[in-house]
């Protein structure tokens, strides 16, 4: 069997399939395993899905910690078990080595290790009213976050220093050793410890950093808020996140919205939603009704015979669409309020009014269930 069949054959007879674990195809980026990950994680923490969850949990952060490391990963795909002893191979060498020796890896120096590393990716969370989402806010936001060394200006060496190349490895970052395997003895290049793998070494590191290159700092960012964004929605700002060590690129800054809860009015989508309560005797003869909106307060007519219930929709008076132009609307549903504890001329003014109308023992009617549109019809044209 050639190496590289013996190689797929040994990985698909691992104990574990990490991708599996994961929910992730095999050529997964990193962002969509961190993805996957996060999501199980929370799923299956021990606090919220119990101790039944824990071994499971504990798989998937197996499976996270080997397929998150490019070089870790490189050895699982190569049919090497990193969380197993030795490598999975044993006798502390893997099929990695051996099959990097006789195809190219053995006796190719790989280069060292770059110091400057990208930074990590940051979210956080603005709370954010319903009129902010309705029409959009700039808001200005402290966040604390990694910066490049103002000092040492990422460099990681205290001022008029500079990195040393290494004794050990003359720079190339790796090291041979010689081992034994089933194909015998063999020579493989391994990262060297002296310098990490890095080729240079820091004598001298920056006191203001320890060597990091970064330092945590406070700072204010400023962020648009477009009109239509509802809780759950993430704004991305590039380049805005953790700068990486040794000065390294910035990560992403990810801003998630909270929008707090309206004491009048119910969202729903793009569109406001509230109940306004009006006397009887208003409903009955009609009116013009003062309504708070979004925009401030706008005249509204009830028309007379308005009945409990009954919706008026305000047009282009909701939320912005997030992707579009113009607005939701608001939904205004009217509540017909009896009154109570009448006094005795309120009392004989209604039984007059009911005389008049012959309502003083009415029927009683049982109201159909059917309230479609040719219901109605038919019930107007037999005049009930």
């Amino acid at each position: 069997m050639c190496p590289a069949a013996l190689a797929r054959t040994h990985r698909e007879n691992l104990v574990n399939d990490y991708y599996a674990i994961l929910g992730v195809e095999r050529n997964a980026s990193q962002e969509e395993i961190k993805k996957a990950y996060r999501k199980l994680a929370r799923k299956l923490h021990p606090d919220v899905a119990g101790p039944d969850a824990e071994e499971q949990f504990k798989e998937v952060q197996r499976a996270y910690d080997v397929l998150s490391s490019p070089d870790k990963r490189q050895q699982y795909d190569m049919g090497s078990d990193p969380t197993a002893p030795g490598g999975g191979m044993g006798g502390g060498f893997g099929f990695q080595d051996i099959f990097e020796t006789f195809f190219g890896g053995g006796q190719q120096q790989r280069g060292p290790i770059p110091r400057a590393r990208r930074g990590q990716d940051a979210l956080l969370r603005i709370d954010i009213d319903l009129s902010e989402a309705a029409f959009g806010v700039t808001k200005n936001i402290e966040v604390d976050t990694a910066v490049a060394c103002g000092t040492c200006q990422g460099s990681c060496c205290a001022p008029g220093t500079s990195p040393v190349t290494c004794g050990v490895c003359h720079g190339s970052g790796t090291v041979q050793r010689i081992a034994r395997s089933f194909l015998g003895q063999v020579m493989t290049n391994t990262p060297c410890a002296a310098c990490q793998g890095f080729g240079t070494t820091i004598p001298n590191p920056c006191a203001e950093c320890s060597g990091e290159g970064r330092v945590r700092s406070r700072r204010t960012i400023s962020i648009d808020v477009p009109a239509g964004v509802e809780t759950g929605v993430r704004i991305k700002m590039s380049g805005q996140g953790e700068v990486g060590p040794a000065g390294g690129p910035a990560g992403d800054l990810y801003f998630e919205i909270r929008e707090r809860k309206h004491p009048v009015f119910t969202r729903h989508g793009d569109d406001i939603d509230c109940r306004i309560e009006v006397p009887m005797t208003a409903a009955a003869l009609g009116t013009v009704l003062e309504v708070e909106t979004l925009d401030g307060m706008q005249e509204v007519d009830l028309a007379p015979g308005t009945q409990p219930g009954q919706i008026i929709t305000l047009k282009e008076l909701g939320v912005g669409h997030l992707h579009g132009n113009g607005r939701g609307h608001l939904n205004i549903t009217i509540e017909v309020v009896i009154p109570t504890n009448l006094d005795d001329e309120q009392s004989d003014l209604l039984r007059s009014l009911a005389t008049l109308r012959g309502e003083e023992r009415p029927a009683g009617r049982i109201a159909s269930n059917n309230s479609g549109v040719f219901s109605r019809i038919k019930e107007k044209l037999s005049g009930r």
